[in-house]
C-alpha cells in the first residue's frame, strides 16, 4: 500500500490570516528598500563575490581597530551604514530563504497527497463507470483528458509541463 498523507499539518484559518498579516507587516516595514535591478545592473553590481566580501570585512576591521591607517577622504559613516545594512539584509535573507524552503517543502507534500488522491479518485471513477453507475461515465470522460494512452491498454497520466510544485 502506498504511503499517503505525507503532510497532515494544516494551518487554521486564523493561522493563515496571522501569516498573511505578518507578511504584509514585513512588506510594509521593508517597503523603502524596494529596488528593482535590470539583468544588466544585477551583473554589474552583483560582482561582490565572497572573496570581495572578505576584503570589505578586512577594511572594516582595520577601520575599527586602526582608524589612523584608513583613507581620510572616504565617507566612513556611509561605509559603516552600508556595512551594517548589508549584515541586516543578509541575515533577513537567510531567515526568509529558510522559511521559503520550509513552505516549499510543505507545499510539495500537499501537492503529492492531492495528486495521489486524485489518481485514486480517477481509478474509482473508472471502476464505477464500468459498472454503469449513474454519473460516473460523464465524470470519467471529463477526467480522461488528463491521461494519455500508452498503446498497451493502460492509461498513464499526461506528462507534466510545469513543476509539480507550481
Amino acid at each position: 500500500m502506498p504511503i499517503t498523507n505525507l503532510n497532515n499539518a494544516h494551518l487554521t484559518p486564523a493561522q493563515v490570516t496571522a501569516a498573511q498579516d505578518a507578511l504584509t507587516q514585513l512588506e510594509n516595514a521593508l517597503a523603502m528598500l524596494t529596488v528593482t535591478l535590470t539583468a544588466e545592473e544585477r551583473s554589474t553590481y552583483g560582482s561582490v563575490n565572497e572573496q570581495n566580501k572578505l576584503l570589505v570585512n578586512k577594511v572594516w576591521d582595520y577601520r575599527r581597530n586602526s582608524p589612523n591607517l584608513a583613507v581620510p577622504d572616504l565617507d566612513w559613516d556611509e561605509f559603516e551604514k552600508d556595512f551594517n545594512s548589508r549584515q541586516v539584509m543578509e541575515n533577513l535573507q537567510h531567515r526568509l530563504d529558510a522559511l521559503a524552503e520550509r513552505i516549499k517543502n510543505a507545499k510539495i507534500l500537499h501537492d503529492y497527497d492531492n495528486y495521489h488522491s486524485a489518481l485514486d479518485d480517477y481509478a474509482y471513477t473508472t471502476y464505477k463507470a464500468g459498472s454503469q453507475a449513474p454519473g460516473y461515465e460523464t465524470k470519467m470522460n471529463e477526467m480522461k483528458q488528463f491521461f494519455i494512452r500508452s498503446g498497451k491498454g493502460k492509461e498513464k497520466p499526461a506528462p507534466e509541463t510545469d513543476s509539480p510544485t507550481a
